[in-house]
């Protein structure tokens, strides 16, 4: 008589634990480099927004988004400018104080815009020190790839974290003549993965890819070890963020082909303007229960 022999038993795998999630995870500390590094091990996707301001801020960070982004889209969307180049380090401080002192968990990055890292490394870590000296935020992002590596292998190397932005750089729209998709072609997809490889290698936490094809940003997040942030480069990316006045609805006229609004901002305050109006100019406000006697 023959006793059949069990099977080899593959030890079960331990469930992720969710209390660490950037995104619906437990944690009331502010978010570090170290958690979104573990977030890449965990393969966990997670989202960022930009702000400008600290109500707007303190909303995002009420919702749990992590990471919030001081955009030089600032330009765009909150100043008035044409372009984000006109953006100057004075405006990226003030504002990006003004979204640390509106949060209390999310990692808050500012950018560096044009002019305030181009002239070199010293430059940089100039720029770069005023924002985590005066604002308060956690790290700071700047454009390009092999370009601004020792850059970002400065900033590094002095403590202060680095998120990279390689793809369509906003900053040079005068030098693509407008915002084109990048990467298209043999030469230009090499270059990209060159550029990705090269702000890692000089200590990058994170890259920005925007628009940038599907494919080969799936690629470069294959082959990085430190998290991809995919703006109009497809959903492989390991987080996608959003300028929050396109994503909520606020910019008006037409918006870029990869935005989903999940608001309509712009209709809903245009409206209580509206109604406003009617009630100053009919006298319904203020109404007794507005007035003191």
């Amino acid at each position: 008589m023959t006793h059949a022999v069990p099977a080899a038993q593959t030890p079960a795998q331990p469930a992720p634990d969710s209390s660490k999630a950037l995104y619906g995870g437990k944690g009331t500390r502010r978010i570090t480099v170290r958690d979104i590094a573990a977030a890449k091990e965990r393969g966990e996707k997670w989202p960022m927004l930009t702000a400008y301001d600290a109500m707007t801020a303190s909303v995002f960070d009420e919702a749990g988004i992590p990471v919030l982004l001081v955009g030089d889209s600032m330009g765009n969307c909150h100043l008035g400018y044409e372009s984000t180049v006109p953006v100057t380090l004075d405006e990226m401080t003030m504002l990006s104080a003004a979204v640390v002192r509106g949060t209390k968990r999310a990692m808050v990055i500012g950018d560096l815009p044009f002019g305030s890292y181009q002239e070199g490394p010293t430059q940089a870590l100039r720029s770069a020190t005023r924002l985590v000296k005066e604002a308060g935020v956690g790290a700071v992002k700047l454009e390009g790839g092999e370009r601004s590596a020792q850059q970002i292998e400065l900033l590094v190397q002095a403590g202060i974290p680095v998120m990279a932005h390689i793809g369509l750089t906003p900053q040079s729209v005068n030098a693509f003549g407008g915002y084109p998709v990048q990467g298209r072609g043999e030469e230009a997809a090499q270059q990209l993965l060159r550029d990705a490889k090269a702000v890692q290698n000089a200590g990058a936490f994170a890259v920005v890819l925007e628009l940038v094809p599907a494919e080969l940003a799936a690629e470069v997040t294959r082959i990085l070890h430190i998290p991809t942030v995919g703006i109009g480069a497809g959903v492989e990316c390991d987080a996608q963020v959003l300028v929050w006045t396109d994503f909520a609805g606020m910019t008006g006229g037409r918006v870029p082909r990869f935005v989903k609004q999940y608001a309509a901002l712009r209709e809903t305050l245009g409206g209580a303007a509206k109604a406003f109006a009617e009630d100053v100019v009919g006298g319904a406000y203020p109404a007794p229960e507005h007035s003191f006697h």
